[in-house]
């Protein structure tokens, strides 16, 4: 959970920190570590935050650019609404974990920490970006919603499930486990186990009603993947056409943990309907099939890609000669045509170039081209590896203003790779033209 919350910070933060702040912050208390803060909510409620407890937030982020407060994150309009993570521990003296455990529930605050740490120790980025100078802030507002204990919520879990069973008049006895199997309706037929294929409808929810997951048909190999332990125990004893719930205390599924809009020490619901179910024997003789067909196809495809590899040079050859082409080619094979001079800078590694282009197969066939992208020139940095080989080497032949025709054999584009529109082994031939170039 630590590292879910801050990935985003520091993906926004290094695009958006920028400038440093003065030593003093008018209002701001500071901490014997050197923490700014201000409280500006305070509730009745007087328990903290301490190592490991669980704490659900709402947040903000306000960085100073140019002089300038800009928002760039704030929780309150997204739709996971509260940030609910594990309290770590701090991660150096001053840093915002101490902030958050300043706050109990119903508490807000407004923490100032210093980017340079932020970067290096919390965010983990090992250096900070080089527009970011050691002074530079980070500025956090945080309104604290619920603060709980792992041992208070085992305890509120353990009460919320008595309640569920005994609201909804269960009178099964659970299993070793904990499980609570309810079956609503008999199977009859193959019984699921390992190496069985099975095939089930499922409805995830807590036992607060709030449903987290639902899908048709899904699809598995018992004993084959990794799955809650009271899942796999519950289906294990359907069979098809079987309908049952199962009800899971959190050690059985997400556990300490939770999972997504699931909190830690929730017991969840599992509504299933098994609709089919293969023996360990049928599924291997459909897997043995399935697997020959594959074999066989790929056999088809590696038949093809060899029949394309060898034609390729006659075709290209053919090509030069209708087309009436009589340029050598450079040493990796690239014909390069102009067919205008270009008068501006010319192009070189680490340039970055606009250009225009169309490219097209041996038989005239485009496959693609900049002016049908809403005729939006293509912009790259040349030599950098983000194209083909073919591109890299025609562009620096090019000056701002020329034209080309590069004819790229498949060694210096996309070679034995099948791109869907460029069959593998295919030689291109791209026209180019060179807009602009820095």
């Amino acid at each position: 959970m630590k590292k879910t919350f801050f990935k985003l910070l520091a993906l926004v933060m290094i695009v958006a920190v920028a400038g440093s702040c003065t030593s003093k912050y008018p209002g701001f208390k500071k901490s014997d570590s050197g923490l700014y803060y201000k409280l500006y909510s305070v509730s009745k409620d007087t328990v903290k935050p301490k190592l490991k407890d669980w704490i659900a937030m709402e947040y903000k982020l306000v960085v100073k650019s140019k002089g300038k407060d800009s928002t760039f994150i704030d929780s309150r309009k997204s739709q996971q609404g509260p940030l609910r993570m594990q309290l770590p521990p701090s991660d150096y003296k001053g840093d915002i974990y101490e902030g958050m455990r300043m706050l109990a529930a119903g508490d807000s605050g407004e923490f100032i920490v210093n980017a340079d740490s932020l970067f290096r120790k919390t965010f983990r980025q090992g250096a900070r970006p080089p527009y970011i100078d050691s002074n530079s802030v980070a500025t956090f507002f945080i309104h604290m919603v619920s603060v709980s204990s792992p041992e208070a919520m085992q305890k509120k879990e353990k009460e919320t499930l008595a309640k569920f069973i005994a609201d909804n008049k269960i009178t099964v006895t659970p299993k070793a486990s904990g499980l609570y199997y309810i079956p609503e309706t008999e199977g009859k037929g193959v019984k699921i186990d390992s190496g069985c294929q099975v095939v089930y409808n499922v409805k995830i929810s807590t036992i607060e009603g709030k449903q987290v997951f639902a899908q048709d048909s899904m699809k598995f190999v018992f004993g084959k993947r990794p799955d809650m332990r009271g899942f796999v125990e519950g289906i294990q004893l359907m069979t098809k056409g079987g309908k049952a719930r199962l009800i899971l205390p959190s050690e059985l599924a997400f556990g300490e943990r939770g999972y997504r809009e699931i909190p830690p020490y929730t017991s969840i619901i599992y509504d299933i309907k098994v609709l089919d179910v293969k023996s360990k024997a049928d599924y291997s003789k459909i897997e043995a099939a399935e697997k020959k067909k594959q074999e066989a196809e790929k056999k088809k495809q590696d038949e093809k890609k060899a029949g394309a590899k060898k034609a390729e040079a006659g075709l290209r050859q053919k090509y030069l000669k209708d087309h009436k082409i009589t340029a050598t080619p450079t040493a990796s094979g690239l014909y390069y045509i102009e067919t205008a001079k270009g008068t501006g800078p010319k192009v070189k590694a680490g340039s970055k170039v606009s250009v225009h282009y169309t490219g097209t197969l041996l038989d005239g066939k485009k496959f693609d081209s900049s002016r049908d992208h809403g005729g939006k020139p293509f912009e790259l940095e040349v030599g950098k590896g983000n194209v083909i080989k073919g591109w890299d080497e025609g562009l620096q032949l090019m000056s701002k203003g020329g034209k080309a025709i590069l004819i790229v054999p498949s060694s210096i584009g996309y070679g034995a790779q099948d791109m869907g529109s460029i069959p593998a082994y295919s030689t291109l031939v791209f026209d180019i033209e060179v807009l602009d170039v820095k």
